[in-house]
């Protein structure tokens, strides 16, 4: 699974022009499942982003989690986080999961922050969505579970 996490102040996500979630101080997560991806990555990757020491305290050191500040984590899936683009103009897709897999896997990774206390929102699987945030800091990191943790 990779994961591109950037702290925001708010954040949210329209399908048909319809706000489906919405946040405000936490993680944007926009989340890639991968083919080889097991239920075991996503709960690593929920731990890490949950427990993941960046948002600033009262020295403005980023020592603090997302629910050390009552933070909220809204979850959006993007398989394109998944594409190869090493040879030629075009992105390959076959390292992304196929999408039963994927949304199996997506849900799991909501449902391990919302067994770790957190309040989160989710934009639609395979729907076409607007995403809006505002990021703060800005702060922006890349998380891959088979590389990282």
């Amino acid at each position: 699974m990779r994961a591109v996490i950037q702290r925001v102040s708010r954040a949210s996500v329209e399908v048909e022009g319809e706000v489906v979630g919405a946040i405000g101080r936490g993680w944007l997560v926009l989340l890639g499942v991968g083919r080889e991806d097991a239920p075991d990555d996503a709960a690593r990757l929920a731990e890490k982003v949950v427990n993941l020491r960046a948002f600033e305290d009262e020295a403005g050191k980023m020592n603090r989690s997302v629910a050390d500040v009552g933070g909220a984590i809204l979850v959006v899936s993007q398989f394109t986080l998944m594409a190869d683009c090493r040879a030629g103009r075009r992105p390959g897709f076959a390292d992304a999961a196929p999408p039963e897999l994927a949304e199996s896997l997506y849900e799991e990774f909501v449902r391990r922050i919302d067994d770790l206390g957190r309040p989160v929102a989710t934009g639609r699987f395979r729907a076409e969505m607007a995403v809006s945030l505002v990021n703060d800091g800005p702060v922006t990191f890349l998380l891959d579970s088979r590389r990282q943790f």
